[in-house]
């Protein structure tokens, strides 16, 4: 027995409407954000190695892995489920299954709650308690404090935002040693200060796509000025805090030395975002950079870890 999806309804009626399209599971997994979970499985990777000390228990890294990545996955889904209005005012978004009714609602609020109890049930049975309250704690702020309640009323909704992005190298820390040590808290500043500037970046280069949707982000409330300048800000910021890993004796020198250059050639081009005469190009570029500067970053620091004793 095949479970139908689609009903007989209006394409244009709202974003609850369902079009009578075949659904395949690559709708579903792209209503995961598969690139959002990527990109945090590599800083959960990250923070799960540094712990670790190169002594890697293969069996508890995979379930560390599985289940921050379900909850991340829980996260994007529900994310979806909430902002389908929304995404429907926003060339980027709305061509996603649920903005342009593919799949009905509640089976996209199903799905997204049945990944949350997975991801955060097999954290808290198969790895230990704090991993899944992180967990739990990341998935609550991203998709209530965040999605549900920040991102519409406020400009201070990418702030409130970090702080469930940074939750993905706490976890893999903690599922290695369970407690929030100095390890543990650099690793949440880093992810915490990378992400305004990040997305701020990429507000400024779609900042006509989000006043349009609503969205009060600080490009579209407060202008291109002052967002350079609170991107300098946290990118300044980030520089010292980054090393703490090297001053803390988690990594070598030659960590110290790669994330000193990146960090400051990050703040170099926010800086010359005040001169640039192709703002959008200026933008683009900017978000590019924030994406590589923090894989690599990770890459650098698990090729640098020090074997623990």
């Amino acid at each position: 027995m095949r479970l139908d999806l689609t009903v007989d309804a209006p394409v244009e009626a709202s974003p609850d409407t369902v079009r009578q399209e075949p659904v395949t599971w690559r709708d579903f997994v792209q209503l995961a954000k598969p690139g959002i979970i990527f990109s945090n499985l590599i800083t959960a990777f990250g923070g799960f190695w540094l712990a670790s000390g190169w002594h890697i228990d293969w069996l508890q890294m995979l379930y560390t892995m599985v289940g921050t990545a379900l909850v991340i996955a829980s996260g994007c889904v529900l994310n979806n489920y909430l902002d389908r209005d929304m995404d429907t005012k926003m060339a980027r978004t709305r061509e996603r299954v649920l903005a342009s009714g593919k799949i009905a609602p509640s089976i996209v609020l199903a799905y997204g709650i049945v990944l949350g109890l997975i991801g955060v049930s097999g954290l808290a049975l198969l790895v230990n308690p704090v991993a899944a309250v992180l967990g739990l704690i990341g998935f609550f702020v991203y998709v209530w404090i965040y999605t549900a309640w920040f991102k519409r009323t406020s400009v201070w909704s990418t702030v409130v935002g970090s702080f469930s992005g940074a939750m993905p190298p706490m976890i893999g820390y903690c599922a290695v040693r369970p407690e929030i040590d100095h390890g543990a808290l650099i690793l949440f500043a880093i992810l915490f200060l990378w992400q305004p500037p990040h997305f701020w970046a990429l507000g400024i280069r779609r900042m006509e796509e989000y006043r349009a949707a609503g969205f009060p982000l600080l490009p579209v409330v407060k202008g291109s000025f002052t967002t350079k300048i609170s991107m300098i800000r946290y990118v300044v910021l980030l520089v010292p805090v980054s090393l703490l890993l090297y001053v803390y004796e988690y990594v070598n020198v030659f960590y110290f030395y790669a994330a000193t250059a990146m960090g400051l050639y990050w703040a170099f081009l926010c800086i010359k975002g005040f001169t640039a005469q192709d703002e959008q190009l200026w933008a683009k570029k900017t978000f590019i950079y924030s994406i590589n500067y923090i894989m690599v970053l990770f890459i650098v620091m698990i090729l640098t870890t020090k074997v623990s004793s």
